[in-house]
C-alpha cells in the first residue's frame, strides 16, 4: 500500500519528529511504501492568497507546490496527517494545507446537480485517514473545556464531510509532563501498530 504522510512540525528533536520516524520504520516494516510530504523542509505556504481564492472559485489551484501534492496524493491509498497541538489548534502550516490542499480541483469537486450542492471525493484511492497529534493538555480537559477542536474541525469537519469513512485519530498528550520511559515505550507502540497495519 502506498501511505501519504503530510507532517509539520519545525524542529528536528522533537517528539512528533520521534513519532514520524516510528510511523515509517513500523509501516516500511510491513512493507508499505511511505510517501512524506514534509511541509516544513518544502517550505510550503500556507496563506491563502487572492489568486487562491480565485483557483477556490474556479476550481483549479495556482500554487505549484499544491498542483505537486495533489499528483502525489492521487497515488496514496492512506493518508496520515501528523503534526503537534498548539495553544489547542494546529500549526500555521497544517490549517494552510487543509484550506489550500483540501481544495475544489484538487481533493474534491462540487456536484449542484441536485438541490443542495454536495462534495464529491476526487481522492477515491485513499482508504482512509489517520489523524496523530501531541499535546501538553490533558485528554479530558481538551474534551471538555476545549471542545475537542482538533476532532471537530479536521477529522469530523473536513474528512468526513468529504466522505471518509474510515478515520482514526491517536492523540498523544501531556507529553512535555511524561516520563521519558513513557514517551519511549508510546514510540514502541505506535511503531508496532504500524508494523500491523492493514
Amino acid at each position: 500500500m502506498k501511505v501519504a504522510i503530510v507532517f509539520n512540525h519545525p524542529y528536528e528533536g522533537s517528539y512528533c519528529t520521534a513519532i514520524l520516524n516510528a510511523v515509517i520504520s513500523g509501516l516500511q516494516k510491513a512493507g508499505h511504501v511511505v510517501d512524506l510530504i514534509h511541509l516544513d523542509n518544502d517550505g510550503f505556504d500556507p496563506v491563502m492568497r487572492a489568486k487562491d481564492l480565485k483557483g477556490f472559485k474556479d476550481g483549479v489551484p495556482s500554487d505549484p507546490q499544491v498542483i505537486k501534492y495533489r499528483e502525489r496524493l492521487n497515488e496514496a491509498e492512506h493518508l496520515i496527517m501528523l503534526f503537534p497541538i498548539w495553544w489547542e489548534l494546529m500549526p500555521a502550516m497544517t490549517k494552510g494545507f487543509i484550506d489550500k490542499v483540501i481544495f475544489p480541483g484538487v481533493a474534491y469537486d462540487y456536484d449542484n446537480s441536485g438541490k443542495y450542492p454536495k462534495m464529491i471525493k476526487r481522492w477515491t484511492a485513499i482508504n482512509g485517514v489517520t489523524i496523530i497529534t501531541t499535546m501538553n493538555t490533558p485528554s479530558l480537559v481538551y474534551r471538555l473545556l476545549f471542545g475537542n477542536a482538533i476532532k471537530k474541525a479536521v477529522f469530523s469537519g473536513t474528512f468526513w464531510k468529504l466522505g471518509f469513512k474510515n478515520r482514526k485519530w491517536i492523540s498523544f498528550n501531556m507529553v512535555k509532563f511524561v516520563s521519558q520511559a513513557k514517551r519511549e515505550k508510546w514510540l514502541v507502540q505506535i511503531e508496532k501498530r504500524f508494523e500491523n497495519f492493514y
